[in-house]
């Protein structure tokens, strides 16, 4: 029996036994795992940690530690193993908060322009210094910043931008496709689905490569993926860094965004017009445009450095010999804490974004403790992903178990609160071979797998199974469906697009009366038997031909001698 008609039929035992009431072929340890998860023990879990009470969830604050808490009580209630091999619960993360008091102005000629923080514009320093000044900066516009080999395009060229303020536009370069206009280039940057050269961190990691001084990017709400204000939410406030020798390295002296209207003026104090230039930045042969405007930067940081925590625990596997292989099961559990500034409510509670997520973790490791995997299943509830991924960041680059030996990740970011759905998404389909194991099961459940609805937003790039992506690790990230049962056509999606709108990193993403997490608990089953199958199987998920991944997975294992 090949592997693929292996996972066929583990899948169709599974989904088809457990999920439509067929139970009579099913192992008594599975069935009972995958019942054990419901819609009542995901919400029992959010109520909690979307509390007041929790503060928000904030690194470094109480909130935090309330949340460690519960997190290590309940991995312990359901009889899990500390996941760090010291005998621990925790990986100690060391964080750097920093909040900064900036003043921005542009001079041209014998004009100024100040910007009014956080309205216009939100700057901050991530070489973590009390005060940071950069004064007579030019400013020059670098379309969207890019330098792909791959695709022979360079925003650069030979411009020196050393010591300068560059200007970026958000996401990948909107090549048209050259037979119809009307449409985008598939072949250029994957067309409509975003890459990582449209993600904002590879914007400021291209900057600082280049030895900017000063890097900003004009924010466009359709583009970004968010409106402004998610920028002043997440940004004008405390932010946070790892604590690294050299703060200096990889980061810019100064970075930042402005708003769509303040670039507008920008240009014009240059004497060009916005329009007219980004409209030519969708060609390679876009040069640098040094604007004729300098800026001036002075930001004032209160820093302090924070012991955060990564939560881990873990299911031994029962094979003596593949219990020393892994499948990680990923979910953040920090938030935005808490705003005194804010009149009215003051608390992020985080409801959807992520203590449903949490949720999902834990009522995972609950059903894992009801089977025997062959390998080992870690749970790691990860801090400082609202900052920019940070906790699985530092788990990636301090692996408490080798990568080579990780043969997968499963990440749930938010869960589906509008009821079953007769679709079933996947964050940047294509890239590996677990969707291969996922879309039977999905297909079991009645269901029809397609990719994620906003593929141009980059949300591959914008959660934790990222971090283990770039490190070689095949991930998968399950986005919710948006065919609601018994919901009229479009629902699903104007409720995305609704929170998106209306609550995504806002004090309102709270528990709604109107939420169904029935959709959430069929979403879990996938999750779950996915895991179960790696942890059961007799070959490695890989990545497909083409991802961007492949190369750094195929490099570990040579040096692994994998």
């Amino acid at each position: 029996m090949n592997m693929r008609t292996r996972i066929l039929n583990v899948a169709m035992i599974v989904l088809v036994a457990a999920l439509r009431g067929s139970a009579a072929d099913v192992p008594p340890d599975v069935q009972a795992a995958v019942a054990s998860m419901s819609a009542d023990g995901l919400m029992s879990h959010i109520k909690v940690l979307a509390s007041d009470e929790f503060e928000g969830r904030a690194p470094g604050s109480a909130g935090e530690e309330k949340t460690v808490n519960y997190l290590i009580d309940q991995f312990k209630k359901h009889g899990l193993q500390p996941g760090n091999p010291d005998g621990s619960f925790i990986q100690n993360v060391p964080l750097v908060g920093f909040t900064a008091q900036p003043k921005v102005s542009f001079k041209a000629s014998d004009k100024s322009i100040d910007l009014k923080f956080p309205e216009e514009a939100v700057v901050w320093s991530r070489h973590f210094v009390p005060e940071l000044k950069v004064e007579d900066s030019p400013i020059v516009f670098v379309a969207y910043g890019v330098v792909a080999p791959e695709y022979g395009w360079d925003d650069f060229k030979d411009v020196d931008v050393r010591g300068k303020t560059i200007v970026m536009l958000v996401n990948d370069p909107p090549v048209p496709d050259p037979n119809d206009p009307s449409k985008l280039d598939d072949k250029m940057f994957k067309g409509y689905t975003m890459t990582y050269y449209g993600r904002w961190t590879y914007k400021f990691e291209s900057a600082a490569a280049k030895g900017a001084k000063a890097a900003i990017i004009v924010h466009q709400t359709g583009p970004a993926g968010y409106p402004w204000g998610v920028i002043m939410m997440s940004n004008g406030r405390e932010n946070f860094g790892i604590d690294v020798s050299d703060p200096t390295s990889g980061h810019a002296a100064i970075e930042g965004w402005m708003t769509l209207d303040t670039a507008h003026k920008l240009f014009a104090a240059g004497g060009q017009d916005f329009d007219t230039l980004k409209k030519a930045a969708v060609s390679r042969d876009f040069r640098p445009m040094p604007l004729n405007v300098k800026a001036n930067f002075d930001i004032k940081s209160t820093v302090r450095r924070i012991a955060s925590k990564n939560v881990i625990a873990k299911i031994e596997g029962s094979d003596p010999k593949l219990k020393n292989e892994y499948i990680v099961y990923t979910a953040h559990w920090d938030h935005l804490g808490r705003d005194a500034s804010l009149q009215g409510d003051q608390i992020f509670n985080g409801a959807s974004d992520n203590a449903s997520g949490t949720a999902a973790l834990l009522e995972l490791a609950k059903a894992f403790t009801k089977v025997k995997p062959k390998r080992t299943i870690l749970f790691l509830s990860v801090t400082a992903e609202e900052k920019g991924l940070l906790g699985s960041q530092y788990y990636v680059s301090h692996p408490l178990y080798p990568l080579t030996k990780t043969l997968a990740n499963i990440n749930i970011d938010g869960v589906n609160t509008w009821g079953r759905a007769r679709d079933a998404g996947v964050v940047g389909m294509g890239q590996s071979t677990l969707e291969d194991i996922l879309a039977p099961l999905v297909a079991s459940q009645g269901r029809k797998l397609v990719p994620e609805a906003d593929s141009g937003k980059g949300y591959y790039f914008r959660s934790d199974h990222f971090e283990f992506a770039k490190g070689g690790v095949p991930a998968l990230y399950l986005d919710k469906g948006t065919d609601i049962i018994g919901k009229p056509p479009g629902y699903g999606r104007a409720m995305h697009e609704r929170y998106t709108d209306r609550d995504y990193h806002k004090v309102s993403d709270e528990i709604k009366p109107e939420w169904d997490l029935s959709g959430a608990v069929d979403d879990l089953s996938l999750m779950f038997q996915v895991g179960y199958i790696v942890s059961q199987g007799d070959s490695y998920p890989q990545w497909k031909e083409g991802s961007e991944f492949k190369a750094r997975r195929d490099e570990m294992m040579k040096k692994a001698g994998g």
